[in-house]
């Protein structure tokens, strides 16, 4: 029998060779890197580990058992630097500990061959080691688990809400109703019984991008309407749909044919609007119509009982949006939100393209009668006189704030909410008018009868960061002083969250103005001071060099030279253009287009939202116009990245912007910043505080280099796309980047069930009753900037009978 501590031969001998070596290439990048981020003024931890580790490469190499003890030692001190520089924190645990630590396996299983251990010794040790880590991260993981804190009690026994159509057995509104609550009475599916949801029902809109899918520019993003006996909705392409709602099966379907030159990127149908003619015969034509908003600038009337064009509204059953707006480029202006409806006029905004030109269309908001499709009025804000179409020989103001997203509507003030987004050519201001300055990200309140402005709330002054008001404002009798007050909530893209009075635009809860960087490329436009809510927000504190990541040291050294090379003062950094500035929170939010969800009994709100940085830098113009530089596309007007891409001409401005979204590793793909990406948050409505908080979204669809990891792990990933919560205390949202739907306890915030979706869920659900059997429904369609997978699939799911 073989001595297991007779000398290793020469082949045992390579092990040895090739751990030392790779120890040895890791301490040389790490001694490269390290000196140019000691240089740079950052942690000096990665040059001394890189000395470190080649040192012991070398020994190892040579075969000598001091390069093994030496590594031993680095490790010990690896951790104590770890656990002083972020304690605890698991996630910023990994790539300090998880890469070191696989190393101090391999060096423990040469021992044998470089120290004389059995190798039965060996493997013992490797395997205890194993179990130690193992062990220390299920208790750092117990460590990490959010608090949850006591759900509010009921503040009132009825639910308030001013429109005339409300949630209950139907959802008759994108977010219920045009107050934006999306909360629904129905209490047949609750935390004992979620479980035993299953699909009840599949339909395909059979309207899917021509090609490769994942070469797609567009997904459906649509929350269905329920009225009735129909389910309406509308698909990637605008095809108009009615089904049945217990089974699915379609009852009509129309196509206003849309041209695919008018698709933008990140385009989508996000839904529909309902009206009834009041007073009409209900088997009249269009007695209840259908009216949606299309890619092309158009808004289609069709009678809702057959799917046909209302012929008495525009010209056969649709009115041309862009009238007015001078020369639109295909692609310029699309409608991708629902109309709201308020006092029988149709109000809506419209996306303009973003980043592309300073002479892009206007964003003039019009309103429209619901029966005859005349044009009632035109809000140009740099115009205001003009109540209708522009006088002969003119156009619309270009350039001005757009309202891309979704407007929420009082019906008793006869008051329409529209978040306003900014002014063409995002990131440089030195060419806006004061009215476009004035009117940039903020919610306006329109008199919905002559389009004029009640009052206004601005949330960023002199917007250079795109954070236009992506949701809708959320309309609440709110707690005040033993009695309620009629409010609105308001989320936003930085993560304030806003309590207003809606009769006047005044703050409920001080608005605080705090002093803010003013420098960048135009210091002298910068506002000295932003105003932050004191009521609650979603954003996390400034970023700090400890705050990088990555899978492994060599990672997270790379995002902390970043990090280091910026320009980085906080919240509100500055555009500039000699070097990369780091903009968080990212333009992707806090707060986008699902907005938020209120249960107004039990005085909850439920944030979902994104927590991502972005990494910019303004292109000097003549650089920017250089094709060998930038070939992809024409940076004097065409579209470079699609509107979000990783260069947008802004042509028009001294500069282009190069783009970052999520701060990502060129090679792989992995974000600088720790997770979590997303999360999801209760709040008690009445004081502003958090019930509970916690990330949102695994990790399974993610990985490095788009690979998907498939792992079930709970990392918070970016997610676009609302919540509905239900009376039975159950909360449903898909949203995240993993293609999951969700039932969430409203009371503790933990996950009761999930579905996997046949492709990305980036709409909000939506829940209704058909014959006493409660419903929800969500459209997986998936979206091309969130990098999830297209599809046409409408889902229904329902407790089994």
């Amino acid at each position: 029998m073989q001595d297991e501590t007779a000398a290793p031969s020469h082949r045992h001998a390579i092990p040895v060779l090739l751990v030392g070596g790779l120890l040895a290439l890791i301490g040389v990048v790490l001694i490269i890197g390290g000196i140019w981020l000691a240089a740079i003024g950052g942690s000096i931890y990665y040059l001394l580990a890189g000395f470190g580790l080649a040192a012991s490469g070398v020994l190892l190499a040579r075969g000598r058992s001091l390069g093994a003890w030496l590594y031993v030692a680095i490790w010990l001190l690896t951790i104590i630097w770890a656990l002083w520089e972020v304690g605890l924190n698991g996630w910023a645990l990994i790539p300090r500990v998880v890469g070191p630590s696989v190393l101090l396996v391999l060096v423990l299983l040469i021992l044998p061959i470089v120290e004389g251990w059995r190798w039965r010794t060996a493997l013992g040790a490797s395997a205890a080691f194993v179990l130690l880590l193992v062990i220390s991260g299920f208790v750092i993981s117990r460590v990490n688990q959010p608090h949850i804190g006591t759900l509010p009690g009921v503040i009132a026994s009825t639910v308030a809400d001013p429109s005339l159509l409300k949630p209950g057995t139907d959802w008759p509104a994108y977010g219920g109703s045009h107050a934006s609550q999306r909360y629904s009475p129905l209490r047949q599916i609750t935390p004992e019984n979620v479980s035993r949801l299953e699909r009840a029902w599949l339909y395909n809109t059979g309207d899917m991008p021509k090609g490769d899918p994942k070469d797609s520019k567009y997904g459906a993003e649509t929350t269905p309407l329920k009225v009735g006996n129909t389910l309406y909705l509308c698909s990637a392409m605008n095809v108009l749909i009615a089904l049945d709602p217990a089974t699915g099966q379609q009852r009509w379907r129309f196509d206003p044919k849309v041209s695919d030159e008018w698709i933008p990127y990140t385009a989508a149908c996000r839904g529909v609007a309902y009206y009834v003619t009041p007073g009409a015969a209900a088997e009249s034509e269009c007695a209840a119509r259908i009216i949606e908003g299309t890619l092309d600038g158009r808004l289609i009337a069709v009678d809702a009982r057959t799917g046909r064009p209302c012929s008495g509204f525009g010209t056969n059953g649709q009115v041309d949006i862009k009238r007015g707006m001078g020369e639109v480029y295909p692609g310029m202006v699309s409608i991708t939100s629902p109309p709201t409806i308020v006092q029988g006029v149709v109000v809506t905004g419209h996306q303009v393209l973003d980043g592309q030109k300073r002479s892009a269309p206007s964003g003039v908001l019009q309103g429209f009668d619901a029966v005859t499709g005349a044009k009632r009025w035109a809000w140009d804000m740099v115009h205001p006189e003009w109540t209708g179409d522009p006088p002969k020989g003119q156009e619309y103001a270009r350039g001005t704030p757009n309202m891309w997203t979704i407007a929420s509507g009082d019906e008793a003030l006869g008051l329409v909410y529209m978040p306003m987004g900014n002014s063409a050519v995002d990131y440089w201001s030195g060419s806006r008018r004061p009215e476009e300055k004035a009117f940039s990200t903020s919610l306006v309140a329109l008199d919905v009868n002559t389009g004029r402005p009640r009052w206004k709330f601005q949330t960023v002054r002199n917007d250079v960061w795109d954070y236009d008001l992506g949701a809708q404002a959320t309309l609440v009798d709110f707690p005040s002083g033993g009695g309620t007050v009629p409010a609105l909530i308001l989320p936003s893209k930085q993560g304030d969250i806003y309590v207003l009075d809606r009769r006047t635009g005044q703050p409920l809860f001080p608005v605080q103005n705090r002093r803010v960087p003013r420098t960048g490329v135009e210091p002298e436009q910068r506002s000295p001071t932003q105003p932050f809510s004191s009521y609650h927000t979603l954003a996390r504190e400034d970023l700090t060099e400890r705050d990088m990541w990555g899978m492994s040291p060599i990672d997270q050294m790379i995002c902390r030279i970043q990090f280091r090379k910026a320009e980085y003062r906080g919240i509100y950094t500055p555009p500039t253009a000699d070097r990369r500035f780091i903009q968080y929170p990212g333009y992707n939010g806090g707060t986008d287009w699902g907005g938020i969800a209120v249960d107004p009994v039990r005085g909850v709100i439920v944030a979902n939202y994104n927590d991502m940085p972005n990494y910019n830098r303004l292109i000097p113009r003549e650089q920017a116009n250089d094709k060998k530089a930038f070939p992809r596309g024409d940076p004097r007007g065409g579209s470079m990245g699609g509107g979000h891409g990783s260069l947008d001409p802004q042509a028009g401005a001294p500069y282009a912007i190069s783009v970052n979204p999520g701060w990502r590793l060129p090679l792989t793909g992995l974000l600088c910043k720790q997770p979590p990406y997303g999360g999801i948050r209760a709040i008690d409505m009445r004081t502003g505080r958090t019930v509970w908080d916690r990330a949102f979204g695994t990790a399974r669809k993610n990985g490095p280099w788009g690979i998907p990891s498939m792992l079930p792990v709970t990392i918070g990933t970016p997610n676009n796309g609302g919540a509905v919560i239900t009376a039975g205390g159950v909360l449903f949202i898909a949203a995240a980047t993993d293609d999951l739907i969700r039932a969430i306890d409203l009371r503790t915030g933990k996950t009761i069930w999930q579905d996997v979706l046949p492709a990305g869920g980036q709409a909000s659900p939506m829940t209704y009753e058909v014959n006493g059997k409660q419903y929800l429904v969500i459209m997986a369609g998936g979206h091309h900037f969130m990098e999830t997978s297209i599809g046409d699939e409408v889902i229904a799911y329902a407790l089994p009978d």
